[in-house]
C-alpha cells in the first residue's frame, strides 16, 4: 500500500517464538521474517523506483543489560568490586544501544548511523540527538581524537536539538580521562554528557 498511495506507514509486530516440528524453520517467528524479507524484495523487484524502508528489525525480550545492587552484606569489599563493571557480561553493544534508546524514551525504529573514531565504534540516533560509544577501553591517549571526532560527525549532523553523549563509564582508563572527555566535548557546545 505504500508503494501504490505514496504512504509512510509503521508498524509493529509481535510474534511469540513458538516452535515449528517438521519444516525447514524453526518458529513461527523464523516464518514471519523470511515472509517480510520475500515481500520486500518482491516490492523492490516490481517497483525499482521506490525509495521506501523495506527493512525490519527484530527484537527479543530478555532482562536487562545492567545489573541490580544487590549486596552482600558480610562481604561488601568484593560486592563494590564485583560492581565496577555493572553492565552483565556476554551482552553487545547493540543490546545496551537499544536498552538505552528504550530507556530515553527513543523509537525503536529511529535512524542509527555507526563510524569508527580512534579505532572505536560510535553510534548516531536520530540524526545526532543521541551519540554513544559504548566501547569497553578508552584510554587517555585516544580521547582527544575520538571527543574531535565526535564533534565534527555531530556539526555535519546538525541535529535540531542538544545532543546527549552517552559512554560506557567502565570503559574510561581513570577519572582524568572521563573529565578530559566531557571537558572537550563541553568546549564544542555538548553540554549532556552520561555514563552508564
Amino acid at each position: 500500500m505504500n508503494s501504490s498511495d505514496g504512504g509512510d506507514r509503521r508498524y509493529l509486530l509481535v510474534q511469540l517464538p513458538e516452535a515449528l516440528d517438521g519444516l525447514s524453520f524453526d518458529s513461527i517467528a523464523d516464518v514471519t521474517k523470511e515472509r517480510l524479507r520475500r515481500a520486500a524484495k518482491k516490492i523492490k523487484d516490481e517497483n525499482p523506483l521506490f525509495a521506501g524502508d523495506l527493512g525490519f528489525r527484530v527484537f527479543k525480550l530478555d532482562s536487562s543489560n545492567i545489573r541490580t545492587w544487590d549486596p552482600d552484606h558480610d562481604d561488601l569489599d568484593q560486592t563494590l568490586l564485583d560492581s565496577i563493571e555493572h553492565l552483565k557480561p556476554g551482552r553487545s553493544e547493540a543490546d545496551v544501544l537499544y536498552e538505552l534508546l528504550l530507556k530515553l524514551g527513543l523509537d525503536l525504529c529511529v535512524p542509527i548511523e555507526t563510524q569508527t573514531m580512534a579505532g572505536k565504534d560510535v553510534h548516531s540516533v536520530g540524526g545526532g540527538v543521541l551519540i554513544t560509544c559504548l566501547a569497553e577501553a578508552i584510554a587517555g591517549d585516544d580521547v582527544e581524537s575520538l571527543a574531535l571526532g565526535i564533534v565534527e560527525w555531530r556539526w555535519r549532523l546538525a541535529p535540531a536539538g542538544d545532543t546527549t553523549c552517552v559512554f560506557r563509564d567502565s570503559a574510561f582508563a581513570d577519572d582524568v580521562v572521563k573529565t578530559n572527555m566531557a571537558a572537550i566535548l563541553e568546549q564544542h557546545g555538548i553540554a549532556n554528557v552520561r555514563s552508564l
